[in-house]
C-alpha cells in the first residue's frame, strides 16, 4: 500500500482542490484501513479496494471535497472542483489514475453504464470551464459533422474542418486552435499525423487522433499517442477525451509556466 499512497494523495488532492483537505481524507482512509485490514482482501485488486474505501469515506463527509476557505488551491484542479462530486470522481479515476472502466465502476460501486454516464457528464461540465477553439482534421463528411456538433455542444468553437494536410495548415495559420482533433488518413492520401507534426513545430496544442487504423499511429514519432480514439467511436467517449486532453494540456502548461514565473520574481 505504501506504493499506492502517493497516487491516492494525488487523487484526493485533485478531488478537493487542497493539499491539506486531500491529505485529511487519505489519513482517515489509512486509519480505517489499520482498524480493518481485511478490507483489502475483499476484492481481486488491493488498489481497487483501497480507492473504494477512500470513496466511502469521501462520500460520507458532507463537504464532499469543496476547496477549503483560504486553502492553497492547485490552479489546474480549480476547474475540477467546479464539477459535481460523483462525475468528478469518475473522471479522475479514469483520466488521472488510469483505472479501467470496469475497475472505476467497482471503486464507485456502480455499473458500467452509470460510470460511462458520469464520465460523460464530467466532460460536459469540465468543457464549460475550459472552452477553446477547435480545429477538426477529418475527410469523412458525416463523421466531421458529428464531431463538430459534439464539440460545439460542449461549449467549444470550431474554427474549421480540414479535409487535407494543406487545408489544416491554412486554417491553423488563420487562427491558432486550442485543440486539434485529427484523422490520420486523409482524403487526398495525405496524413493528418504529418499535418499535426508540422503544426506542432510552430506551437504547442493538445491533439486527439481519431482513426480506423490505430496501429498506423504507433510510429514512435512525435506526437506521442496520449489521446487516441479508434473508429467506430461513441460520442460519449469523444466528449470525455476532449475534456481530458484540455485539462491535462492546461495542467502541463501551468507546470511549464511556474518555473518561469519564479525566475521572473527573483
Amino acid at each position: 500500500m505504501l506504493q499506492q499512497l502517493p497516487f491516492l494523495r494525488r487523487y484526493a488532492r485533485a478531488l478537493s482542490g487542497s493539499q491539506a483537505s486531500g491529505d485529511a481524507y487519505v489519513a482517515a482512509t489509512l486509519e480505517s484501513l489499520i482498524a480493518s485490514p481485511q478490507i483489502l482482501e475483499s476484492g481481486p485488486s488491493s488498489r481497487v479496494a483501497l480507492y473504494r474505501l477512500f470513496t466511502k469515506i469521501w462520500n460520507s463527509v458532507s463537504v464532499n471535497g469543496k476547496p477549503e476557505a483560504g486553502g492553497a488551491a492547485l490552479p489546474p484542479e480549480q476547474h475540477l472542483t467546479q464539477i459535481t462530486p460523483r462525475p468528478r470522481q469518475a473522471f479522475l479515476l479514469v483520466a488521472l489514475e488510469g483505472f479501467s472502466e470496469e475497475d472505476a465502476a467497482a471503486v464507485l460501486d456502480c455499473d458500467l453504464a452509470t460510470l460511462r454516464a458520469l464520465v460523460e457528464e464530467s466532460g460536459r461540465e469540465l468543457a464549460a470551464e475550459i472552452a477553446t477553439d477547435v480545429l477538426i482534421i477529418e475527410d469523412e463528411t458525416f463523421i466531421a459533422m458529428d464531431i463538430e456538433a459534439l464539440v460545439e455542444s460542449l461549449g467549444h468553437n470550431v474554427i474549421g474542418i480540414a479535409r487535407t494536410h494543406a487545408e489544416a495548415l491554412m486554417l491553423a495559420k488563420k487562427q491558432r486552435p486550442g485543440l486539434i482533433l485529427a484523422d490520420i488518413q486523409l482524403a487526398d492520401g495525405s496524413s493528418g499525423l504529418d499535418a499535426v507534426n508540422e503544426l506542432l513545430g510552430s506551437f504547442e496544442v493538445p491533439v486527439i487522433f481519431i482513426t480506423a487504423f490505430p496501429e498506423r499511429f504507433l510510429t514512435g514519432q512525435r506526437p506521442e499517442p496520449a489521446f487516441l480514439i479508434a473508429k467506430p467511436f461513441q460520442l460519449a467517449v469523444v466528449s470525455a477525451v476532449v475534456s481530458q486532453a484540455l485539462f491535462f494540456g492546461r495542467k502541463a502548461r501551468n507546470r511549464e509556466r511556474q518555473p518561469n514565473e519564479r525566475r521572473a520574481s527573483l
